[in-house]
């Protein structure tokens, strides 16, 4: 009976040494998705061309608008915060919570709960503004996580070069292939470089958020632990062809 009492007390502690910043994370965007428009689950937004009215709306007031955010108002200052919750589809969504899920574990054990958080909120935050800045006259809303969780993979690659990481690409008809971390990573940068120098002013997928992200996670790891060890442990991802 001792025995049983030690064990479970044990996978509470284990429990509460969890992940817990990256599921709250995840949990909360899932909540604002779910409670927003674009799910479709709000009837509250109505359907059709006023649900259409209303998400166009709730996107302005919620995400970053590069020509508003340089006005340096108060309001437009605390949108790239807000924005790291909203999401623009269902794809957009699951596939920014698959990569924070899979590269964030193991950087926020790396990190710590505080730290993990504050890097996740200032990179993000940073993305956002420096694609804000280099847009300076687009109206486009922008939203999503995908520069603060681009900030986790830099960090992820700095940390954990070494791990092994499955994917799957599309290009080979979706066949899994175990890689080490730096292959996966660079190539992914690579593709968002590739993605940027193509990408025209209008809406479509921040290139530039990712790159930024993705480099100042890296170097911010770097300058942080290049005095230590990096670790090499196994990791398992599941990667398809959606953008963080």
């Amino acid at each position: 009976m001792l025995d049983r009492m030690i064990v479970r007390w044990q996978a509470l502690r284990e429990a509460a040494r969890g992940p817990l910043v990256v599921h709250a994370l995840i949990a909360g965007c899932c909540v604002v998705f779910l409670l927003g428009p674009t799910s479709g689950l709000n009837p509250s937004y109505g359907t059709g061309d006023r649900l259409l009215e209303t998400g166009t709306a709730y996107f302005r007031r919620w995400g970053v608008v590069p020509d508003e955010l340089l006005t340096g108002s108060g309001r437009a200052l605390l949108t790239p915060l807000t924005a790291l919750f909203v999401h623009g589809s269902w794809l957009h969504l699951l596939g920014n919570m698959l990569f924070l899920y899979v590269f964030g574990v193991m950087t926020q054990e790396r990190m710590g709960r505080p730290e993990f958080l504050s890097f996740y909120v200032c990179t993000g935050y940073l993305a956002l503004a420096a694609y804000a800045a280099a847009n300076a006259s687009s109206d486009q809303t922008l939203v999503g996580a995908s520069g603060a969780i681009s900030a986790v993979l830099g960090a992820f690659l700095c940390l954990f070069p070494r791990a092994r990481v499955t994917s799957l690409f599309p290009f080979l008809f979706f066949l899994p292939l175990r890689l080490p971390a730096w292959i996966v990573l660079l190539f992914w940068f690579a593709l968002q470089w590739v993605a940027a120098h193509r990408a025209g002013s209008g809406p479509g997928v921040a290139y530039l958020a990712h790159l930024v992200g993705f480099s100042l996670g890296f170097v911010y790891a770097w300058v942080r632990y290049r005095r230590t060890t990096r670790v090499r442990r196994p990791a398992t991802a599941t990667e398809g062809d959606s953008q963080p």
